[in-house]
């Protein structure tokens, strides 16, 4: 198991007042809401999720650095575990012609409104019960979708990417290491569930079995 940053430049180029999330709207209201993962948190207001998620272009770097460091080759099987409209795999296909791919989101809308060239290879599903054989995957992807699970959950889905995994993996998920990214991750959170320091979840990940790799994103 390794700590590796690949997306530390997407996370930062993203503007974000977290007072604004707690003062200026009602935070409860926000997170049922967004909680839906419906068109308001892909592609409504700013304050229920995303606030429009549109293909520019932005996780082309994140999959070459993926392609680069897991050596990925054509014919190589990907999945990617809250994969949303399914710009990551598009661009790792960009990336590695002949890529076998496949995506799981729970959002019915997302999964309609995928890129169209990654769209067929998409489903719906939840990461606690993984539609895929043992060892099915040369690489597993889980990017800022675990920390949405309870923490009885996340046990599961650990071991499903555990299982359904033959070779590498790698998840990112919500942390804090001091007081300050603390309270600027609940301020701004609307679906996270699970709030735990790198320390915690390297403890997770040890009595859940997973020993793949790992990155974390936190709001300075």
């Amino acid at each position: 198991m390794a700590y590796l940053d690949f997306i530390e430049k997407v996370h930062t180029s993203t503007k974000r007042s977290y007072i604004e999330r707690v003062v200026r709207y009602d935070k409860a209201e926000c997170a049922r809401v967004a909680k839906q993962f419906g068109e308001d948190y892909w592609d409504g207001e700013r304050q229920y999720g995303y606030g429009g998620y549109k293909y520019d272009g932005r996780w082309r770097p994140v999959a070459e650095q993926l392609a680069r460091h897991y050596q990925l080759t054509r014919g190589d099987r990907v999945l990617d575990i809250g994969c949303g409209k399914g710009f990551l795999l598009y661009e790792l296909t960009e990336v590695v012609p002949d890529l076998r791919i496949a995506g799981l989101d729970i959002s019915r809308y997302a999964l309609e409104n995928a890129k169209q060239e990654v769209k067929s290879f998409l489903q719906r599903g939840t990461a606690t019960a993984l539609p895929y054989r043992d060892e099915s995957f040369d690489l597993v992807l889980s990017i800022n979708t675990l920390h949405n699970l309870y923490n009885f959950q996340l046990h599961e889905a650990l071991r499903e990417i555990e299982r359904v995994g033959k070779k590498s993996k790698y998840i990112v998920i919500d942390s804090y290491r001091n007081e300050d990214e603390k309270v600027n991750l609940l301020y701004w959170q609307i679906t996270c569930e699970c709030f735990y320091t790198p320390a915690e979840w390297e403890w997770l990940f040890e009595v859940s079995g997973y020993t793949g790799d790992y990155g974390c994103i936190y709001y300075e």
